[in-house]
């Protein structure tokens, strides 16, 4: 007899669609199975040999916390280099390190959460480093150009899985899990929506991640934006994961629902499929789902959407077809290639800012000072990998350079702490065999952090020189002589046991408090006091010692000593990614933090020929009027020091333009909260002040010309071109930028707004035409009239040049398109969300599931104003859609009240809605109407009666 062998199951087959296949699949998992796949943490299904995965793998710019592995720049530096071919293939390497390490490590995923798309339209948001933009138009580009490097170029078979975060309109950390972004529906679809829905629609998305915040009074983990506007985009199944910990908050911090089955049901009914919360334990996710479906919240229909929309990524993503994966067999990891992408992505990022009197490039023979806090600093964030290579800017100048021609100092303080009993602080020596080494001999940060084996610090007769590093607000760290910095750990002892500030709470930032008559060291972290004890240095719960500094060496008398001697000073300055700006936490300034401030004086006055040179993931408002010359990059990964060496030399010529508006003062800025972009008047769109240096602005060591710009349209495309030539000397690349602009528009339009650009290189004395295709849909906005895009016709500037301030050539183009018309006001009403203007208002959840309503801020009194209303033969009556309590006052225009529509006070929640109507004579024709609202009431809507 022979051996029966099974059919192949329609799931593992692959001449079947993938539809076909998941529909197989699906059939064939129990209910309790396919609540397993909810969780983050996706079982295996032995039974049917599906095996086990989760969703999320960080790879913002390279693969993060999985060990080391090629660290390319910050996402804002890829944004900076405003090329998206370079992106692409950076997306490129990092899918082909993900598959690599997935090879021999089985933890890595392929459903990568990235790239980040959020508008980078506050510079004070702590995250600034993880997004491309504040426009939203540069951002799809280079978001489109990572995930397609990401998904890889199989037809079939994705590299890896990408997941856009954060939906929606997130930029703050201060209060991001109860905050509510108020977004007006022209801001919403303008603005917000546009990066996502650009990149989605390009198709390589896998799908998105929620972000924290709510928007318009509701968490965005149960926005209904979810299916009316995301799965619209594209017909392939989009993978909606949560945010880490977003689930829990729908109930325990934002009190959004009263129970988790609740919570979880709603979340999951709005669209979100896999759930991040409580690490690797399912139990709970997976108990609140039994629950809902025990309560009738959920039906197991609602469960297979969600199964579906994973099985197909893992579809894609080659598991049920092993043999025939074309990335199976990745083994790209490092590189030679990698590393020259990583140094080309870092030089293509350095954006030349200012360069007065041509002090740059620096000649060959130049004697160089290097001096300031990220000097010799290569710094990561919370999503980098761990470095395989490093390069600061000190090792790639001594090597560019020469060692003998490049002299250093940091620039910090170098003290002595003393007790009260006149001890000092003293830091034990590491033995060999507790010391570890990473890559090129660095304290290895994944080893040394939160050690409790190596000794306390402790206290003696002479001490250890600590070199206290200032970063601005009161926040400091200390290192020892070696290297290490002092770090608290469970234990809360204090040690030396930290390469580099890092964690999720950082243990290595204290405060010196005044106290007395010396000072308080607080550990940040704990908030707690340090203390002497007899087995070292610790955290007191009650009172801490007092210590005195004492001063050994003043960074900035160590700056003016080195920059004396110098030809010209490279001052260092910027951030640490993990103090004072990140994830969690916002910044309260764009100043540079004040000890930088003095040692780029200190060095300034004892050398004029000073570069600075800022290293950041954000900008700052830096006086530069004594300073001749200014470049900024973002942190750049391994190759950051090299890179900033070869620009400063000349062997590259900076070509970095900045990718979002460098603002001069903090009053420049709106508060954190404020989303509405348009009646904030911010970003480059709208903002109406001089900023210190303008979106899309930075300078080259050539000249470039710009000339013979011609327009036409045709079928329904307009179409540019122009030249651009090389009038410099050296070879360097050009950012050729387009924009536009209406020139006589209805409702506020942007200053002007990008619409295409071209990164181009060209040798001396060549000249290259450059041609940009740009569809009518640019020139739309959404017509809060209408509920649609719409194309307003008439002239329309074509701006072309080399920022966004710096423009060459204009013409104008008289454009079709559909004239407005009043709104029907007798016919259709008013929702209140669609006003054209507001004052004192915020936009709040009309039900918890969808619909808006307007509400004062703070229940006080606030004013929509609706242009151009029609009201036909005249109005009789008025009638209000409205929760709460409180009055709204109806005028015309700036005319006197015309009626008042009273809410009975009551005991109704926030969405139990009614109706109030009174009389009122509304004259015939066009008028603006006005919409006071007094007190706390939450309006839906207005209608009009004869």
């Amino acid at each position: 007899m022979t051996a029966h062998t099974p059919p192949t199951p329609p799931f593992r087959d692959r001449q079947l669609p993938f539809a076909k296949r998941i529909d197989d699949l699906l059939s064939r998992l129990t209910l309790d199975e396919k609540i397993g796949f909810l969780h983050q943490f996706a079982p295996a299904v032995e039974r049917l040999g599906v095996a086990a995965f989760r969703t999320g793998q960080e790879a913002l710019h390279g693969v993060a916390w999985m060990g080391p592995a090629t660290v390319f720049p910050q996402a804002v530096g890829l944004g900076a280099t405003w090329n998206t071919d370079l992106v692409r293939r950076v997306g490129e390497a990092v899918s082909k390190e993900v598959r690599a390490m997935r090879a021999r490590d089985d933890r890595v995923g392929l459903n990568v959460w990235s790239p980040t798309v959020n508008l980078l339209r506050h510079p004070l948001w702590g995250r600034n480093e993880e997004g491309y933009s504040e426009d939203p138009k540069l951002t799809s580009a280079i978001a489109t150009a990572y995930t397609h490097g990401l998904r890889g170029e199989h037809s079939t078979y994705w590299r890896t899985a990408p997941v856009l975060k954060h939906w929606l309109a997130h930029n703050n950390e201060t209060g991001r899990d109860v905050t509510s972004s108020s977004v007006r529906p022209r801001v919403l679809h303008e603005y917000d929506l546009r990066a996502f829905r650009e990149t989605v629609e390009a198709g390589a998305v896998a799908g998105v991640m929620p972000a924290y915040n709510l928007v318009n009074g509701r968490p965005n983990h149960v926005s209904p934006y979810l299916r009316e506007h995301l799965r619209t985009w594209t017909d392939e199944d989009l993978l909606v994961c949560s945010d880490a910990g977003a689930p829990s908050n729908l109930v325990d911090s934002e009190h959004y629902f009263d129970t988790h089955e609740e919570a979880t049901a709603a979340a999951l009914r709005a669209g979100v499929d896999s759930f991040t919360d409580h690490g690797t334990d399912s139990s709970q996710i997976t108990g609140r789902v039994r629950g809902a479906l025990e309560r009738g919240l959920l039906t197991e229909s609602d469960i297979d959407a969600a199964v579906r929309r994973q099985l197909s990524v893992r579809f894609r993503l080659g598991e049920f077809d092993p043999e025939y994966d074309p990335h199976a067999l990745t083994t790209d990891f490092d590189t030679p290639a990698h590393r020259a992408l990583a140094q080309e992505a870092a030089e293509q990022a350095v954006v030349l800012l200012k360069n007065d009197g041509g002090l740059l490039p620096l000649a060959p023979d130049t004697r160089l000072a290097v001096v300031g806090l990220l000097a010799d600093e290569c710094k990561l964030d919370w999503y980098s990998g761990t470095l395989l290579h490093r390069c600061t800017p000190l090792a790639g100048l001594r090597e560019r350079f020469g060692s003998e021609r490049v002299q250093f100092a940091e620039g910090v303080d170098r003290i002595l702490l003393k007790t009260s009993a006149g001890t000092f602080l003293h830091v034990p020596e590491v033995d060999a065999e507790d010391e570890v080494r990473g890559v090129e001999g660095a304290l290895d940060p994944a080893l040394l952090a939160g050690r409790t084996d190596l000794p306390p610090l402790t206290t003696d007769a002479t001490g250890t020189e600590l070199s206290l590093i200032d970063w601005g607000e009161g926040v400091l760290t200390l290192r020892a002589p070696d290297g290490r910095y002092l770090s608290v750990a469970e234990d809360g002892h204090v040690r030396a046991s930290a390469d580099q500030p890092g964690g999720w709470v950082v243990q290595e930032t204290f405060r010196l408090e005044p106290h007395e008559n010396g000072h308080l060291l607080r550990h940040i972290g704990t908030g707690h006091p340090i203390s002497v004890a007899a087995d070292g240095l610790k955290v007191a719960d009650g009172d801490g010692e007092i210590f005195e500094v004492v001063v050994v060496e003043s960074g900035e008398d160590a700056v003016s000593q080195v920059a004396s001697q110098a030809d010209v000073v490279l001052v260092v300055a910027g951030n640490d990614p993990h103090i004072n700006g990140r994830e969690t936490e916002d910044r309260t300034t764009l100043a540079l933090p004040g000890h930088q401030e003095r040692l780029l004086r200190a060095a300034r006055t004892a050398n004029p020929n000073t570069v600075l040179a800022l290293v950041s993931a954000y900008p700052y408002a830096v006086d530069h009027a004594e300073v001749p010359a200014l470049l900024w990059t973002a942190h750049g990964g391994q190759a950051a020091g090299s890179a900033l060496a070869r620009i400063l030399a000349g062997d590259v010529s900076p070509a970095g333009r900045l990718p979002q508006t460098w603002y001069a003062d903090d009053s420049d800025l709106p508060d954190l909260l404020d989303y509405d972009v348009i009646g904030g008047r911010q970003t480059y769109l709208y903002f109406e002040g001089t900023p210190l240096f303008p979106f899309g602005h930075g300078l080259s060591y050539a000249s470039f010309s710009y000339e013979g710009l011609t327009t036409r349209v045709e079928d329904g495309t307009l179409h540019v071109s122009f030249t651009v030539g090389n009038t410099g000397d050296v070879t360097a690349d050009e950012v050729a930028q387009l924009y536009t602009r209406a020139m006589e528009p209805s409702v506020p339009r942007p200053r002007r707004e990008l619409a295409a650009h071209q990164r181009v290189t060209l040798a001396p004395g060549e000249v290259t035409e450059i041609a940009f295709r740009v569809p009518m849909s640019a020139f739309a906005f959404w017509d809060v009239a209408q509920g649609r895009q719409r194309v307003a016709p008439g002239l329309h500037e074509i701006l072309v040049g080399a920022s966004s301030e710096d423009i060459r050539l204009v013409q104008t183009v008289d454009l079709d398109g559909e004239p407005s018309v009043p709104r029907p006001v007798m016919v259709g009403g008013l929702d209140a969300v669609d006003f054209d203007d507001q004052s004192d208002t915020e936009i709040v959840d009309r039900a918890k599931t969808s619909g808006d309503s307007v509400a004062p801020v703070a229940g006080v009194e606030g004013e929509l104003v609706f242009r151009d209303c029609d009201f036909g033969e005249g109005a009789a009556g008025i009638t209000v859609e409205a929760a709460g309590e409180g009055t709204v006052e109806l005028s015309l225009g700036d005319g006197p009240v015309l009626a008042v529509l009273t809410l009975s006070p009551g005991t109704a929640g926030p969405y139990d809605y009614s109706t109030v109507s009174v009389p009122v004579v509304v004259a015939a024709g066009v008028h603006d109407v006005r919409l006071g609202l007094r007190g706390p009431v939450r309006l839906a809507r207005v209608t009009f009666s004869v």
